[in-house]
């Protein structure tokens, strides 16, 4: 029974659709024709076109409003010539085939790539040889990449003063690039005339499209890589090596004599500072001595005999005060004398270190050179005889 039944329910035939919904629309026709007929006074002909040609013109006007996005700018044309250009809001045109509108977007941030072409799939840009080589001023090949950002300023003229502005951008900066590469050598390129190749490269490429009225601003240029070919590249990175080392030497050197000659000079000022400063001693001392003398010369004339004598014992006490030993000649037959000077000095200087233990070495060679002294005065001669 479950069997008939399901044989049954699957060779049932399908609803036609088609059919169906050819039905409806003639039910619905025929309805409505009947209506019109039964009420042809209430409708007049005329009447049913001004309804019609109405209600078409008001959808037609209705048409051509539009909204102008934020950093959106709309171009009209009227039967393909430039008419005006709206910016963002609601606005409204002459609906087609009078007037259309191109919406031109003058904040995007748009790029053009010469000599690579970026490749989203890995990392590694693909290169283009016929774009990125390009020759230098001391002919030497380089492979060249550069990016270009621009924006569009102006829409009427990005429409209507270049046909083709993307690509006449690209062939315009890839021209600039050739003739900037060629006024300048390889070295200069690699090392530190990068930054003036790009703005050198911009400004040529914006004085261009001013000329042309392109109504483009370049934004910015990037030099992406600049290298010799692959061919010529392990010497060239020797010759950077070799480069790099003899900078580096340079500053080294430098350093070292921005280090010495600072310490020469002042050497020398202190050797010039010290030669004063004897030279003032010397002086000084010549001066005090010659003050002296002329002291010494006034008293000799006064007691010739007395101050020769004094002279003679300073001389002496100054000769002894030296020595150690003193020796003392009392006449041919008298034995003579022989006085330790070291032992009483030694003795004195221990009294006074016992006396004084905290005190420098500066002190005892005074309180030695004092004994010293007073045992000489003792022997000397009182100058009253």
């Amino acid at each position: 029974m479950s069997s008939e039944k399901h044989n049954t329910t699957q060779h049932s035939p399908q609803p036609d659709w088609k059919l169906e919904l050819e039905k409806h629309w003639k039910t619905v026709y025929q309805k409505s024709l009947g209506y019109l007929q039964s009420h042809k006074q209430q409708f007049p002909l005329s009447k049913i076109g001004s309804i019609v040609g109405g209600g078409s013109l008001v959808i037609w006007l209705a048409s051509g409003i539009y909204i102008i996005d934020q950093g959106n700018r709309g171009v009209v044309t009227r039967f393909g010539a430039y008419s005006e250009t709206t910016k963002p809001g609601p606005n409204w045109h002459i609906p087609m085939p009078i007037e259309e509108i191109t919406v031109i977007n003058v904040e995007q941030q748009r790029f053009i790539e010469v000599g690579y072409r970026g490749n989203s799939r890995s990392s590694k840009p693909e290169l283009i040889p016929q774009e990125s080589l390009m020759l230098t001023t001391d002919e030497n090949i380089i492979n060249v990449r550069l990016a270009v950002q621009y924006q569009i300023n102006n829409a009427r003229d990005y429409l209507f003063n270049v046909k083709a502005n993307e690509a006449t951008l690209k062939q315009l900066t890839e021209s600039v690039e050739r003739a900037v590469i060629g006024r300048n050598n390889m070295d200069y390129i690699l090392t530190e005339g990068r930054s003036e190749i790009v703005a050198e490269i911009k400004s040529d490429i914006q004085l261009a499209m001013d000329d042309y009225k392109a109504g483009i601003t370049i934004a910015s240029v990037n030099l992406q890589d600049a290298q010799p070919p692959e061919e010529v590249q392990g010497s060239f990175e020797d010759a950077i090596r070799a480069r790099e080392d003899k900078q580096r030497l340079i500053n080294e050197a430098e350093a070292y004599s921005n280090e010495i000659i600072p310490k020469a000079r002042g050497a020398a000022s202190r050797l010039l500072l010290e030669a004063e400063a004897y030279e003032a001693e010397k002086i000084a001392k010549a001066k005090g001595e010659t003050e002296r003398f002329d002291q010494l010369l006034v008293e000799y004339e006064k007691a010739p005999s007395i101050t020769r004598k004094r002279l003679y014992l300073e001389a002496k006490e100054k000769l002894f005060s030296s020595t150690n030993k003193v020796i003392l000649d009392a006449g041919q037959n008298a034995p003579q004398m022989y006085m330790p000077l070291q032992n009483v000095a030694s003795h004195q200087l221990a009294a006074n270190k016992s006396s004084a233990p905290e005190s420098t070495v500066e002190a005892a060679e005074t309180d030695k050179n004092q004994s010293t002294k007073m045992i000489n005065s003792n022997l000397r001669p009182s100058r009253s005889k």
